[in-house]
């Protein structure tokens, strides 16, 4: 087909149209097998990965739907060896397989003998294998069922688990529907998609019901549950919903944290207390075997630590659900979440979620800000390591936040940064409260609840607040500073706004940049996966911001 948005390249690179018609649905098309690399405002550019094929083809995309939607949207004819390639590369997957067999436990099957004579020759997968039981089957010493699948991951073979889980300990768990909710049609999905699978991540927009997800899967497996969070608040968040939305009453549900160390049948632990060292050692992993578990859940997978993918390559015997807005990872290990957690089982585009109305439209707004003479000059004289948080700091920025929030004026109003003594200077010239990392779980409660409550009108929060915060009234976010060019991170931030608004109006996202620094870089760069999802951003200049530029702010 001629004239369609997208050009399909050799190197596996693909470039976006965005003004073209059929745009949004060749996004939409390519998003499941394509990341993201670029994405200026005319042509976005995607790549086609190993990986990202990988996970498409579990998630029950195959290679024709793949090279259909790359043909049906090219404007010139697709190379080839391209589609050769693609095809190819996603027929790995699953040419290995991890099976229980009735005699000889764990076992590594190959529908392809020759793969399975190259892996045996691989020096680091040799010692994770026992004897060879005929000429396509060899056994798996069962510890190493994660490590196998990590290392068959980075040879370009991953292996598919059908090896199967231990029911674990049962624990009665239902939905308790009598306040007149339903699971929503894509949460029933994803719920689905996850128990077919057996392991796996639901990808899902920040306040899209995720924990909703967790808590259907909770109840199709009527079993202890091992529920892994980001820190107390979000723990809290976490128990609340499942005493509101299941079966489970207080007693049942644990909470393993700095406060409390309860070890229930539901028992809820914050990454950090399961990776707090004491006299070198995790001390706290043991709780990954203190019961049968039935079912382990990681909340915002995309932030899972070290420590704990090493102990989930133990847990492969446990059913895994990993739940986020994003499988992006910084760290790039993204590779580790396909194979230790599993790979993507679901996923819904945000776009998709808003049309159906379940979150909220937003109109994401990069002001630009031009340094004073002395800023600029500070910047200039600057060590490299230095230069981002000057930039990003500049006190220039107040004034500007303080104009955004006298547009909006009475909106819940959340202003986000990662430097403390700026966000410090900023709730004293807003009269805002400032909510960081050493701020007592007691007070950060108490803080989010007013400002639920519509008491507290503007927060001003660093980095704590980018994750499983349900703050559904926020409807203006201004970011100030960030951690340098993290796509997760932005895709969080914009996430505290997306719960639908009771007067139906939309979420406003602001990013504050430094014209001509780092800062503009470092913003294009987290604003990827954003676009990736189809939102855009409008730029405008500081000076412009009390004129009409700012979109529809003055009409509300």
């Amino acid at each position: 087909m001629s004239g369609g948005p997208l050009i399909v390249q050799s190197d596996k690179t693909l470039l976006l149209e965005i003004d073209h018609e059929s745009s949004a649905a060749a996004r939409s098309a390519i998003a499941p097998f394509a990341e993201l690399e670029r994405a200026p405002e005319h042509v976005h550019t995607y790549r086609v990965t190993p990986l990202a094929l990988w996970n498409a083809r579990a998630a029950g995309h195959d290679a024709e739907q793949v090279v259909d939607a790359l043909v049906r949207f090219s404007r010139y004819p697709v190379p080839q060896a391209l589609l050769v390639d693609i095809v190819d590369t996603m027929g790995r997957y699953g040419r290995l397989q991890l099976v229980k067999h009735p005699v000889h436990g764990l076992t590594l099957v190959s529908l392809d003998r020759a793969v399975l004579t190259e892996v045996l020759r691989h020096k680091k997968i040799a010692p994770m294998l026992g004897a060879r039981i005929d000429e396509d089957t060899v056994a798996v010493h069962p510890s190493e069922r994660g490590r196998l699948k990590q290392v068959l991951l980075k040879v370009g073979w991953p292996a598919e688990d059908f090896a199967g889980y231990v029911d674990g300990e049962a624990h009665e768990i239902t939905l308790d529907t009598s306040g007149g909710w339903q699971l929503r049609d894509y949460q029933q999905m994803a719920a689905d998609s996850f128990w077919d699978g057996g392991s796996g991540v639901v990808v899902l927009p920040c306040g899209s019901g995720k924990t909703i997800v967790g808590a259907a899967a909770m109840a199709r497996a009527s079993a202890t549950t091992l529920i892994l969070v980001t820190n107390t608040v979000s723990g809290r968040q976490w128990k609340r919903e499942l005493l509101a939305r299941t079966s489970l009453t207080e007693d049942e549900i644990g909470e393993y944290s700095g406060e409390r160390k309860e070890v229930r049948p539901v028992t809820i632990a914050t990454y950090q207390v399961i990776t707090r060292r004491s006299k070198g050692e995790y001390k706290h992993l043991e709780l990954f075997d203190s019961r049968d578990w039935g079912l382990v859940i990681y909340d915002e997978v995309h932030l899972l630590p070290a420590p704990v993918f090493r102990m989930t390559a133990d847990l492969q015997s446990r059913r895994r659900l990993g739940l986020t807005a994003t499988l992006v990872r910084e760290d790039g290990r993204e590779g580790d979440v396909f194979s230790l957690i599993g790979p993507k089982r679901y996923d819904a585009p945000w776009k998709d979620i808003e049309a159906q109305g379940w979150i909220a439209p937003a109109d994401c707004v990069e002001v630009r800000v031009t340094l004073t003479e002395a800023e600029r000059m500070a910047y200039a004289v600057a060590e490299p390591e230095e230069r981002y948080k000057l930039c990003s700091t500049a006190r220039t920025k107040i004034a500007v936040v303080k104009s955004i929030l006298a547009r909006h004026e009475g909106a819940q109003t959340l202003v986000i940064g990662a430097y403390l003594d700026q966000l410090e200077e900023l709730g004293a010239e807003l009269g805002a409260p400032v909510i960081q990392g050493s701020t007592r779980n007691k007070e950060r409660e108490e803080l989010f609840d007013a400002f639920r409550r519509g008491e507290v009108s503007t927060l001003v929060v660093s980095k704590v607040a980018n994750f499983s915060i349900d703050l559904p009234e926020a409807t203006v976010a201004v970011q100030v500073s960030g951690t340098f060019g993290s796509r997760q991170e932005e895709a969080q931030r914009l996430g505290r706004l997306l719960r639908p608004k009771k007067d139906g109006h939309q979420a406003h996202f602001y990013s504050v940049v430094s014209r001509d620094t780092l800062d503009t870089e470092y913003a294009a760069h987290r604003q990827r996966f954003l676009a990736e999802q189809g939102y855009a951003y409008r730029i405008v200049d500081a000076d412009d911001l009390l004129g009409p530029a700012v979109g529809d702010a003055a009409s509300e």
